[in-house]
C-alpha cells in the first residue's frame, strides 16, 4: 500500500469520527493519530456538548492518543484531520511534538497551516512538522458544507414568528 492509500484510509477514519460529532450536532470535524501504522488516538468536535472550548478534534485525539501511549510526547506520529487546524491545535501538535499532520479541507477563515497564516512554515519556532493538505478534501468540504447549510435553515425556521407566542391571533 502506497503513502498515498495510506493517508486515504486514515482520513476515512478520521471522517467516521467527524460523522460522530456531526450526530451530536457539533462542527462535523474528526481527527486520529496514528503511530507505526496504527490508530493510537482518536477525536471528534465536541465543545459544545462538553461546554470546553479546547475539545477540538486534534485536541481529543491528542489526550486519546496520549492516554493510550502513556506519554504526552507523541513522537513518530501523524494526525489526520478533516479539517486545517486553528492556532490552538497547531500549537498542541507542536507541543505534543507530532512529526507530520495531514488534513482534508482548508478552514479560510482560521486555518492556520497555509490559509490564513503558515505557523508550521515558521522557521522561528522551536518545532517542525510536515504538513500534507488536501486528503479527501472534498468528502471533508462537502460534509462541513451540508452541515452549516442544514443548520442555517434550522435558524430561518426558528426565526419565523409563531402567531400565538407573539400575542397576534389567527382569525
Amino acid at each position: 500500500m502506497t503513502n498515498s492509500d495510506k493517508d486515504k484510509q486514515f482520513m476515512r477514519a478520521a471522517l467516521e469520527q467527524a460523522t460522530i460529532a456531526e450526530t451530536l450536532g457539533e462542527v462535523p470535524v474528526g481527527a486520529i493519530i496514528v503511530r507505526n501504522d496504527t490508530i493510537v488516538g482518536r477525536g471528534y468536535n465536541r465543545p459544545i456538548s462538553s461546554q470546553d472550548p479546547t475539545a477540538h478534534a486534534e485536541v481529543m485525539a491528542l489526550r486519546d492518543a496520549g492516554r493510550h501511549l502513556r506519554n504526552y510526547r507523541l513522537l513518530n506520529c501523524t494526525l489526520y484531520v478533516t479539517l486545517e487546524p486553528c492556532l490552538m491545535c497547531i500549537g498542541a501538535l507542536f507541543h505534543a511534538r507530532v512529526a507530520r499532520l495531514v488534513y482534508a479541507a482548508p478552514d479560510p477563515k482560521t486555518g492556520v497551516c497555509g490559509s490564513v497564516i503558515n505557523l508550521p512554515g515558521n522557521t522561528q519556532l522551536n518545532h517542525h512538522l510536515h504538513v500534507h493538505s488536501g486528503v479527501l478534501a472534498e468528502e471533508a468540504s462537502w460534509q462541513l458544507r451540508c452541515f452549516f447549510t442544514e443548520r442555517r435553515k434550522q435558524q430561518k425556521v426558528n426565526k419565523i414568528p409563531n402567531a400565538l407566542n407573539d400575542g397576534c391571533a389567527l382569525l
